[in-house]
């Protein structure tokens, strides 16, 4: 039976020493909460990183053995490895470009190595346990390697990615010399999920131009795989802070730390200790607020809580004693007897402490420069259970997109942060109440549960839409019988588009004239049947490349007919009516000045616009805005507008390879008909066939055709298989 795989850098506890004993303590986090659901169920298994550096054999048995009872497997790293796998490469080079700090970037190949060498640990670790049938989920950019990895083995696996962290534009993706190796990891997967649309824009925009693979609504059309890419928001455990809000335990607290506070506002602002969380811009904007209005002194105090992190690392080192400094500088110049503006603690508090820091408080100040998500924002709303409260937050955060109530600032910009304050400090309580109840009602119904479930539901999907395609796929089976089929056959006639089926595309279109092995293979076929090659190319160029051969031709799509028993005479199977090019062209050139790289071909009976040399985003752009602007022309001219592979034609809509390939076959009979193409234009060739015909698209997409072939190659070793 198959099972459920969850990996992450971190099992979701940490693993103690203690009087010769190990102890293991499981962590709060809300992904753990989230994904208990599904890793305790059944024979399902989470596996990750203990925490400990544990080199010791008979240690590491035992600690296998303690943590199958708690359905965990660990994955046993060395110090080498923590220092230049996790701290090295993943924090200090993913993770300042992810966030677009670009001056934090470490380019050490020795830390590139390591995360090569650690993601192939985990990969090792997981082929251990896992089945060919199993569904594997992958958590965030320490494992980016991991997806491909684990597809090379088990190609048949459910394998998913969700990242937590932002994932940066292009422009700083391609700064790192190892990003086509990462994303070629990451589209290992099934599903890829991030947090917001933007991060999932990025990434599409990364992929298509770093490894040339093309995107339709979210969709990635690997080499034979359909990829999602998708935003799935992610939640909290509303009711777990909620309830804890209103806990006696919580509410003693409240009471105590009110005593010592006396009656005054409280800010509070959560962080672990990091450059992208702008904890010093949030103190700046503070002792401005101080600075700009003397009536909130004695009446407005922040709680500061930073909690500890990779303070080895030199940036982060820097970074807390900034902090430490701007801490003494306002309290020093500010503070009374009785108030104190900054209440600054670094070390991390129990849940119900915290709890109680967010019930009491009167307003969350949260304002990273760069998130994936940020979750004290959600918890500060949920444990605001009297409704009263505001929200300040920062338009960086991904949570920014759902907490639309909240009060939202640039955090660089430090007046708007300032006046940010101000309004939350004097907001009425019908307001507050009304943004409060609005974030709730959002944040109850999409928790951390529903995120999960929305989550896995969608790769179901895209595994159902695979399997679809896959059900197509030309297999050995199906391929020994069309073999068969066309040997048995006393009239055969193939039909072979050119371009994307024979040969693959150029970005110059006139570079992709056939081969040696391409002559060969036609000039072989067409001794033992009828070939017809089927293209959007001109007669001219057609004729020049398969001069000699014997071989039928339709050029540009269906206008121009060439019988091979008619060696220099081609025929117009179609009336061309040209009145319409001139107003058409304008529109185009237009295009093309405006888009460097971008190019018209004119055939008889159309006009074709190429982008294949554009760069990747223009060119989809450009072609997006041409395609509306000639569908909205084509109505008055009655022409129809084609999106081809890196290109866009325009032409009449009762020329197509369809109708000249009926009749091509009209008045004859054949016992075997084959016919192959790549793109939309095809599909009229596949509509036209008889319903015994075999017909093939090439590529891995939706078709009116019977069967997917991969691509060029496999196309030539199936013709290959026809004449052996």
């Amino acid at each position: 039976m198959s099972k459920t795989i969850i990996v992450s850098n971190r099992l979701p506890i940490s693993l103690q020493h203690k009087n010769g004993k190990f102890e293991f303590k499981p962590s709060a986090g809300g992904l753990a909460t989230g994904l208990g659901s599904i890793y305790k169920e059944g024979e399902n298994i989470w596996v990750g990183w203990p925490g400990n550096d544990v080199a010791d054999e008979e240690q590491r048995s035992e600690i296998v053995e303690e943590l199958k009872k708690l359905k965990m497997a660990p994955v046993f790293l060395t110090k080498k490895d923590v220092e230049l796998y996790y701290e090295g490469f993943s924090n200090e080079t993913i993770w300042p470009a992810f966030h677009y700090f670009t001056q934090y970037i470490n380019y050490e190949d020795s830390y590139w190595e390591a995360y090569v060498q650690v993601n192939q640990k985990f990969c090792d670790a997981i082929l251990a346990k896992a089945n060919p049938d199993d569904t594997i989920w992958v958590h965030d950019y320490q494992l980016l390697l991991l997806p491909m990895m684990l597809r090379n083995h088990l190609p048949n696996a459910t394998i998913a990615f969700f990242q937590h962290i932002p994932f940066p534009s292009y422009e700083i993706i391609r700064m790192l010399p190892w990003r086509k190796e990462m994303l070629e990891g990451m589209v290992g997967s099934d599903l890829i999920g991030f947090h917001t649309y933007d991060d999932m824009r990025h990434f599409l925009s990364a992929v298509g131009r770093i490894l040339g693979l093309s995107n339709e609504s979210g969709f990635i059309q690997a080499d034979n795989r359909l990829i999602n890419v998708d935003s799935f928001p992610m939640g909290i455990d509303y009711e777990k802070f909620a309830k804890a809000a209103e806990s006696k335990k919580t509410l003693n607290h409240v009471k105590k730390f009110k005593e010592m506070l006396g009656d005054q506002k409280l800010l509070i602002t959560i962080d672990r200790l990091d450059y992208s969380k702008g904890i010093p811009q949030r103190i700046k904007a503070f002792t401005q607020l101080l600075e700009d209005h003397p009536e909130f002194h004695g009446k407005v105090s922040m709680i500061m809580v930073v909690v500890p992190s990779r303070d080895k690392v030199k940036s982060y080192q820097v970074l807390k004693e900034e902090i430490d400094t701007l801490v003494g500088g306002i309290n020093s110049k500010f503070s009374t007897l009785n108030w104190v503006p900054v209440h600054y603690f670094y070390r991390s508090f129990p849940f119900n402490e915290l709890s109680a820091f967010y019930t009491m408080s009167d307003i969350a100040l949260v304002t990273p420069l760069r998130d994936g998500m940020n979750l004290v924002c959600k918890e500060f709303v949920a444990s605001k259970t009297h409704k009263k409260g505001v929200l300040i937050l920062s338009e960086m955060a991904g949570a920014s997109k759902e907490l639309v109530d909240a009060i939202l600032v640039n955090p660089n910009n430090q007046e708007g942060v300032v006046s940010a304050i101000v309004e939350a400090l004097s907001m009425d309580e019908e307001e507050q109440e009304l943004r409060i109840s609005s974030m709730q009602s959002s944040l109850k119904k999409y928790d951390i549960f529903q995120w999960v479930k929305v989550f896995m539901d969608r790769l179901t999907h895209v595994k159902e839409k695979q399997t679809e395609l896959e059900s197509k796929s030309l297999d050995p089976k199906i391929v020994g019988q069309l073999v068969d089929s066309f040997k048995a056959a006393k009239r055969p006639i193939v039909f072979l588009d050119y371009d994307g089926t024979l040969v693959g595309f150029k970005s110059r279109p006139q570079d992709a004239f056939p081969d040696e092995e391409l002559k060969s293979l036609v000039a072989t076929l067409s001794k033992v049947c009828q070939v017809v090659i089927i293209s959007g190319r001109d007669k001219e160029t057609l004729g020049k490349w398969f001069k000699g051969q014997h071989v039928d031709m339709i050029a540009e799509h269906g206008v121009w007919l060439k019988k091979k028993d008619q060696p220099e005479e081609w025929s117009l199977y179609a009336d061309v009516d040209d009145s319409w090019k001139e107003d058409i062209r304008q529109v185009m050139e237009y295009y093309v000045l405006r888009t460097p790289g971008a190019f018209i071909e004119e055939k008889h009976h159309s006009l074709v616009w190429h982008y294949r040399k554009v760069e990747s985003g223009l060119g989809d752009l450009r072609m997006r805005e041409l395609f509306s602007h000639l569908k909205y022309m084509a109505r008055g001219h009655n022409l129809q507008v084609l999106e081809g592979n890196m290109v866009l034609e325009i032409k009449r809509p009762d020329i197509n390879k369809g109708r000249a390939a009926l009749s091509m076959m009209r008045g004859e009979e054949y016992d075997f008909v084959m016919a192959l193409g790549d793109d939309w234009t095809d599909e009229d060739t596949f509509k036209a066939m008889p319903k015994n015909a075999y017909t093939i698209r090439v590529g891995y997409a939706y078709t009116q055709a019977n069967y997917n072939i991969k691509n060029p190659k496999e196309v030539r070793v199936l013709l290959k298989k026809l004449i052996d």
